[in-house]
C-alpha cells in the first residue's frame, strides 16, 4: 500500500518562489490571522540554551497573563516531568527570560511572582527617549584611519597581546544598512539580568518568651499546637515542633489572646503547598504577635492638674493668706517697704 500524500503540501511546495534549495529545509510560510505568538531568533536560535528550555519559554510565551507556570503547574499542562521542567527553567532564569522573586501580599501571604520577558536583550538597550535626550552621536559610525605607507610595521607584540594590523587604504564608511546587518550577526554574550542573591539578609526575629511560663499556660499553649492539625491538615508539627513552639504561644495566651483568635492567625490564607509548618507556625507567632492590652489607667482620660496653693498665717497681722512659702501679707509687706515719716 502507497504512503499517503499530503496534496495541499505538495501544491503549496509547487507555489514557493525562486529554486528550491537541493538539501536542507524548505520553508512554506503562510501568514498567521489568529492564535499565534511572536518568538525571535535570539531565543529560537539561542545555542547557550538546550531544546527543552527554547521550547518552554515559547510555551510559557503563549500562554495568557495571569496562567500559573511553576513546575508542578506545568508537569500538569505538558506531558515532560518535573525534573525536565526544573532544568529549563532554570536555564531561562539563568539567561534573563524568567524571573521568579517571592513577596509577601498585603494579607500576610508570601506567593511566588514569575515575570517572563520575551526579549531580555531590549532591556538593556537606551529607550528612543533617552536617546533623543542623548542627542544624535549616541551610536557613532566607524572612523576609517589612513596610515602612510612608509611607516613600518609594529613591532610584533606578545603572545598574550593581539595587536590591531595598520590600514594602508582609507576604506569608505559602511552605511547604516550595512552596520545593522553587522549587528545582527553579531554573537552576542546574553548578560545575566537576575543577580545572585548577594545581599546580607537580617537575621530572623527571635521567638516571644512570656514574662512566666506558668504550668496553666504551658498546657493550654501544648493543647493548641496539637490540635492545629484538626483545623488545617498541612499543619502537622512534631513533639519537638510543638516543645520549640510553646513559650510563643504561651506569650500570645498571657497577652489575652483567645485561643480562636490565634487558631485564626496561624491557619488563614495557607500558602499551597505549606512546606515547612514548623517554621510557617514560627514565623506567625513571631510577626503577628499582638501588643499587651491597655490597663484602665492608660484607656483612662487625661484630667486637667489643678494646682492649689496652700494657705500661710501673715508674720506680722496674722492674717490668712495664700503663698507658697511662709512671710508676710501684701499689707505688711507695702508697710514695711515704705519709708519712716
Amino acid at each position: 500500500m502507497d504512503t499517503p500524500q499530503n496534496t495541499a503540501l505538495m501544491r503549496a511546495l509547487a507555489e514557493v518562489p525562486g529554486p528550491l534549495p537541493t538539501s536542507g529545509v524548505v520553508h512554506i510560510t503562510l501568514p498567521h490571522t489568529e492564535r499565534f505568538t511572536v518568538v525571535g531568533n535570539h531565543l529560537a536560535q539561542n545555542a547557550a540554551l538546550s531544546t527543552a528550555a527554547v521550547g518552554f519559554a515559547v510555551r510559557i510565551q503563549s500562554l495568557p497573563q495571569g496562567t500559573e507556570v511553576g513546575i508542578k503547574a506545568l508537569a500538569a499542562r505538558f506531558p515532560e516531568g518535573e525534573k525536565l521542567i526544573a532544568a529549563a527553567l532554570r536555564e531561562l532564569e539563568a539567561h534573563g527570560y524568567l524571573q521568579r522573586t517571592r513577596v509577601r501580599l498585603p494579607n500576610g501571604r508570601m506567593v511566588t511572582r514569575t515575570v517572563f520577558c520575551n526579549h531580555p536583550e531590549a532591556l538593556l538597550r537606551p529607550r528612543p527617549a533617552e536617546a533623543s535626550k542623548r542627542g544624535p552621536d549616541l551610536v557613532a559610525a566607524p572612523v576609517a584611519v589612513s596610515v602612510p605607507a612608509h611607516i613600518p610595521a609594529p613591532a610584533p607584540a606578545p603572545p598574550h597581546v593581539t595587536a590591531p594590523a595598520p590600514e594602508t587604504h582609507q576604506a569608505p564608511a559602511p552605511s547604516p544598512v550595512s552596520r545593522q546587518s553587522a549587528a545582527d550577526h553579531r554573537p552576542v554574550s546574553t548578560p545575566r539580568l537576575v543577580p545572585p542573591p548577594t545581599a546580607h539578609k537580617a537575621p530572623p526575629r527571635p521567638l516571644p518568651q512570656p514574662r512566666e511560663l506558668t504550668p496553666g499556660l504551658q498546657q493550654a499553649a501544648v493543647a493548641l499546637l496539637s490540635d492545629l492539625r484538626r483545623h488545617a491538615p498541612e499543619l502537622v508539627l512534631s513533639e519537638a515542633d510543638i516543645e520549640r513552639l510553646t513559650p510563643a504561644t504561651a506569650t500570645w495566651l498571657e497577652r489575652d489572646a483567645h485561643p480562636d483568635t490565634i487558631r485564626r492567625a496561624l491557619t488563614t490564607d495557607l500558602p499551597q503547598p505549606v512546606k515547612y509548618p514548623a517554621k510557617f507556625v514560627r514565623h506567625r507567632l513571631t510577626v503577628l504577635l499582638p501588643p499587651p492590652l491597655p490597663g484602665t489607667e492608660e484607656l483612662a482620660p487625661a484630667r486637667p492638674r489643678t494646682v492649689v496653693i496652700p494657705l500661710q498665717t501673715c508674720e506680722g497681722c496674722e492674717r490668712a493668706f495664700r503663698s507658697r512659702t511662709p512671710s508676710l501679707c501684701r499689707d505688711c509687706r507695702t508697710a514695711c517697704e515704705q519709708p519712716a515719716a
